[in-house]
C-alpha cells in the first residue's frame, strides 16, 4: 500500500532538538554527580543548585551552537558524510561549552575523564539517533512511497539530463516528477512554459519547480518565483554545468550536479529578522506616535487649501518576493492617479507647492512607517519601485542581482539613497548601481548599519539632496 506525500516530516527536527536536549540533560544528571542530595534538582537555592544552572546553561549554549552550526538543517539529499561532519562539529563546540561549565565552578569537582564520558555517551545517543531518522525516511520513500516531493522541471539541455538522471538512480530521496515542459521537434520553449503553467494551475499539491535558468527570460523567471511564492513550494534554478556560480544563490549538490536555489538572505534568519523586526515595530511606533500624530493634522490642512483629494496616497509597489502591496506617501501631486511608468521628474508640473517641500525633505515618506508597522517594509531596505518599473529594469540587470534583491522587505531608505540613486533613473548605469548597493546592504546587514544608514539620512534632508524632487 502507498501513502500520498508525507506532511507530516517538519515535526522531525522538534523532535530531535527536544530529544537531544533531554538525552544531555538527563546523562548530565546521572554521569556528572547532579545526583547528590545537596545538589537536588527541586532545591530552592538556585545559585547553589548545579545541576539546575548546568539544565539552563546548556539548553541556551546547545541551542545556539546548533543554530550557528545549521545541525538541524539535514535534507533529504544531504549525505550521510555531511551528517557526521555536523555531528563531529558540534560534538567539538559543546565540549568547550561544557568544559567552561565546570571551569567556571570550582565547586564541582569532575575530572575530565568522566566530562569526555558523558559527551562521548551523549553524542552516540544524539548520533544514534539522527542517523537512524535519516535512513528511516530513506526506507519510507523507497518502500512506503511516503514523505515524496512532487516536482516538475521546465526546460532541457545537459543539466536537466544529469537531473533526470540522478532522479533516477536516488529513489530513496523521494522525488516524483510529475511533468517536463521542455521545447522538442513539436513545441518550443515559449510554448512548454505556457502549458507548464497550466498544468500547476490544475495540479497544486507541487512541492518543487526545477528551472533551466540559462534557457528562461528574466519576466518568465520572475513569473515562477511569484507562482513559488503564492503557491508556497520550492523553486530552485539549474545553472549551466560550465558557468561560474553567483554567490547570490545558494548551491546544493545532488551528487556531482549543481542545483541553484535563491539564497536566504542573512537578514531573513530566524534571529536576525526577529531582531530587525523588533527594531522596525520599535523605530515605527515612535514615529507614528510622536511625529505623525500631529504632524497629519498640520498636513492635512495645508494639502486640502492647495488641491483636492486624500491626505495620504497609495500607490502599488513589490515587496518581498515580488508580493504587491500599498505603499502609503503624504500626496504632493495634484493627481491621485498613478500613471504607469512616470518619475516624478524635475520642475514637474504635477507637483503641488507643499508637495515640493515635502518631496524635498522627504517628509512625504513618513506614512511609510505604518507600511514598516504592518509588516510590508522595513525602516531600511532596498527602496520599492513601481510596478511598471519593476519589469522594465529587470531586463538591464543581471537576473541573480534582481531576484536577490527581492527576497527582503523594501525600506523606507537604503545604502543606495544615502548613496545618491535615489528618484529618477536617468542612465542605465543609475539603476546599476541602485542594484549593486542594495545587493551590498543585503549580503553585509547589521543593525549598526541599519543606524548608519538611517543617520545619514536624516543628515541628507538637513543638507538637501540634488535628486530630492
Amino acid at each position: 500500500m502507498g501513502y500520498s506525500r508525507g506532511r507530516y516530516s517538519w515535526l522531525l527536527r522538534p523532535v530531535l532538538i527536544v530529544y537531544d536536549i533531554f538525552i544531555i540533560n538527563v546523562l548530565a544528571y546521572y554521569m556528572l554527580n547532579f545526583n547528590d542530595e545537596s545538589l537536588h534538582f527541586f532545591s530552592l537555592d538556585f545559585l547553589n543548585n548545579k545541576y539546575l544552572l548546568y539544565a539552563l546553561y546548556s539548553i541556551f549554549f546547545w541551542l545556539v551552537s546548533a543554530f550557528l552550526l545549521n545541525f538541524y538543517k539535514v535534507y533529504r539529499y544531504t549525505s550521510i558524510l555531511n551528517i557526521c561532519a555536523l555531528l563531529i562539529k558540534q560534538f567539538l563546540v559543546f565540549t568547550i561549552i561544557v568544559y567552561a561549565f565546570v571551569g567556571a565552578f570550582r565547586s564541582i569537582s569532575l575530572s575530565a575523564f568522566v566530562i569526555f564520558n558523558y559527551l562521548l555517551y551523549s553524542f552516540l545517543a544524539i548520533g544514534f539517533l539522527k542517523i537512524i531518522s535519516f535512513y528511516s525516511l530513506k526506507a519510507f520513500r523507497s518502500y512506503l512511497k511516503g514523505n515524496l516531493r512532487n516536482i516538475v522541471i521546465v526546460g532541457g539541455g545537459e543539466s536537466i539530463n544529469e537531473l533526470l538522471k540522478f532522479f533516477a538512480q536516488k529513489k530513496e530521496l523521494g522525488y516524483r516528477i510529475q511533468g517536463i515542459f521542455k521545447n522538442n521537434d513539436s513545441v518550443d520553449l515559449d510554448t512548454a512554459i505556457d502549458d507548464s503553467f497550466d498544468f500547476l494551475r490544475n495540479n497544486p499539491n507541487i512541492d518543487e519547480i526545477y528551472c533551466a535558468i540559462d534557457e528562461l527570460s528574466e519576466k518568465q523567471v520572475n513569473e515562477y518565483v511569484k507562482y513559488a511564492n503564492m503557491n508556497q513550494c520550492n523553486i530552485k534554478f539549474i545553472p549551466n554545468n560550465f558557468k561560474f556560480f553567483t554567490k547570490r544563490l545558494q548551491a546544493d549538490f545532488y551528487d556531482y550536479l549543481p542545483i541553484l536555489s535563491i539564497q536566504e538572505a542573512a537578514l531573513n534568519n530566524e534571529v536576525n529578522k526577529l531582531l530587525k523586526r523588533s527594531f522596525d515595530v520599535l523605530f515605527s511606533l515612535f514615529i507614528i506616535v510622536f511625529i505623525l500624530s500631529w504632524l497629519s493634522i498640520i498636513l492635512f490642512i495645508l494639502i486640502k487649501i492647495e488641491s483636492k483629494g486624500p491626505l495620504i496616497y497609495r500607490h502599488k509597489r513589490n515587496g518581498i518576493n515580488y508580493k504587491e502591496f500599498n505603499c502609503y506617501k503624504y500626496r504632493s501631486l495634484f493627481i491621485t492617479k498613478e500613471v504607469k511608468g512616470s518619475y516624478v521628474r524635475q520642475n514637474d508640473s504635477r507637483v503641488t507647492k507643499i508637495g515640493k517641500f515635502l518631496r524635498k525633505t522627504s517628509i512625504d515618506e513618513l506614512p511609510q512607517f505604518i507600511n514598516v508597522l504592518k509588516g510590508d517594509m522595513s525602516v531600511v531596505g532596498p527602496r520599492p519601485h513601481m510596478l511598471s518599473y519593476t519589469e522594465e529594469y529587470s531586463k538591464k540587470i543581471n537576473k541573480y542581482n534582481f531576484i536577490f534583491r527581492h527576497h527582503v522587505k523594501p525600506g523606507i531608505t537604503g545604502l543606495a539613497q544615502i548613496k545618491g540613486y535615489r528618484g529618477e533613473i536617468e542612465t542605465d548605469n543609475d539603476i546599476i548601481n541602485r542594484v549593486k548597493y542594495d545587493i551590498f546592504y543585503i549580503e553585509n546587514w547589521s543593525i549598526l548599519l541599519d543606524l548608519k544608514i538611517i543617520i545619514q539620512t536624516v543628515i541628507n534632508i538637513f543638507k538637501g539632496d540634488e535628486k530630492a524632487y
